[in-house]
């Protein structure tokens, strides 16, 4: 159960394969990767992200092992980034393995609907215009709360 909260890039491509390498145990993989965007209105330059060490961490692992009481997960792996990040990078990254599909794929959304609306960092955008927090949005947190029933 990896849950890492780290400043440093991480390779997409080699976390998945390490995180499924050599198992047998699993018919099913998801991961998803969220990454800085770039938008045409207002271009971004930077963005920083915040967060309270050992609070932070505590948060994930504990709506992590929810996912496992709600499906049959055989493994699941959490990695968010903090600090400045630029256009291009990536910010977090979910990964999931069950026996079967459907578990898979629910646990991974749940999670990173959790990650973009509670999990407890700061978000900072510096634009050509100025610079800004990051406030939650409606559809974020409507996305969390088809999970409480």
């Amino acid at each position: 159960m990896p849950v890492r909260i780290q400043s440093n890039l991480f390779d997409i491509g080699a976390e998945i394969e390490a995180f499924q390498s050599g198992r047998t145990d699993a018919g099913a993989m998801v991961s998803f990767c969220g990454i800085v965007r770039q938008s045409e209105d207002a271009p971004l330059s930077r963005m920083l992200i915040e967060h309270y060490a050992g609070m932070t961490e505590k948060s994930i692992r504990k709506i992590e092992l929810e996912a496992r009481a709600k499906w049959s997960l055989v493994d699941c792996l959490i990695i968010h980034r903090f600090g400045e990040l630029e256009p291009g990078d990536p910010i977090m990254m979910v990964a999931t393995l069950a026996e079967h599909r459907s578990d898979a794929f629910q646990a991974a959304e749940f999670l990173m609907d959790y990650l973009k609306s509670r999990a407890p960092f700061w978000k900072k955008e510096f634009r050509t215009g100025g610079e800004s927090w990051v406030a939650s949005k409606e559809s974020d947190e409507a996305a969390l709360e088809r999970w409480s029933e």
